[in-house]
């Protein structure tokens, strides 16, 4: 399942983390971000162990969501050694080339 993710453990599970992590920029109100969500926890299961993937609700996290300049969603950001190393902006990707952006930062 994939990580919930507040402003409180965003700079542990992201920002610390030793694996690339896929943070995905949600809200309930979103459609995209409904049809996006089960992919993203199909792919948070095939990466255990290898990169984590995490879910920030941009309503509940706004510092966040402006931190990283999110001004549409679902955002998915691609983190490695904290830094923001690539985006996908929208649900037009696969889970599997969601995989293997992922784990080719590991």
């Amino acid at each position: 399942m994939a990580l919930t993710l507040t402003d409180t453990n965003f700079q542990s599970e992201v920002i610390d983390s030793k694996l690339p992590v896929l943070v995905d920029f949600w809200a309930e109100w979103c459609g995209p971000c409904k049809m996006i969500g089960p992919v993203i926890e199909q792919l948070s299961a095939e990466v255990d162990g290898q990169a984590k993937v995490g879910k920030v609700n941009v309503d509940d996290a706004r510092d966040l969501a402006v931190k990283y300049n999110v001004r549409s969603i679902p955002l998915l950001l691609f983190f490695k050694n904290g830094e923001v190393r690539d985006q996908i902006l929208g649900t037009s990707v696969t889970k599997d080339q969601l995989k293997a952006k992922l784990l080719a930062l590991a």
